[in-house]
């Protein structure tokens, strides 16, 4: 019985010692991350969607400020509504019933999709 003790103490030991020599001899690689985050810059960037309707156009005051055109969208787009008489003896005045409001210019919207670095 005192045989079977120690023997098991042994293993234990042994099985300690082997497991804590492997971890120390192994030797992993360091890697100077600061240098490598110094060495690509990775500046901020600002993203911004501005619109443009019925011959606004103020965009080179943007790109007079640094911003960059990533994306440029033209829909059509009406500027201005006017109201007509539904038939020829409606008054509009009196029977609001009878005004029909539609159309009248049709111009185009411009949407542009900004970028400018920090």
């Amino acid at each position: 019985m005192y045989i079977i003790k120690i023997f098991s103490q042994i293993i234990l030991i042994s099985i300690f010692l082997s497991s804590c020599r492997t971890s120390i001899n192994k030797e992993y690689p360091i890697k100077n991350l600061e240098k490598n985050i110094k060495e690509i810059p990775h500046p901020e960037k600002k993203r911004m969607e501005i619109k443009f309707s019925c011959g606004e156009d103020g965009i080179t005051d943007y790109l007079d400020d640094g911003w960059k055109i990533l994306k440029e969208d033209f829909q059509e787009k009406i500027c201005t509504w006017k109201s007509v008489p539904a038939t020829k003896d409606c008054n509009m005045e009196k029977d609001k019933g009878c005004k029909i409001t539609k159309p009248d210019k049709i111009g185009e919207e411009r949407i542009y999709l900004l970028e400018k670095e920090i």
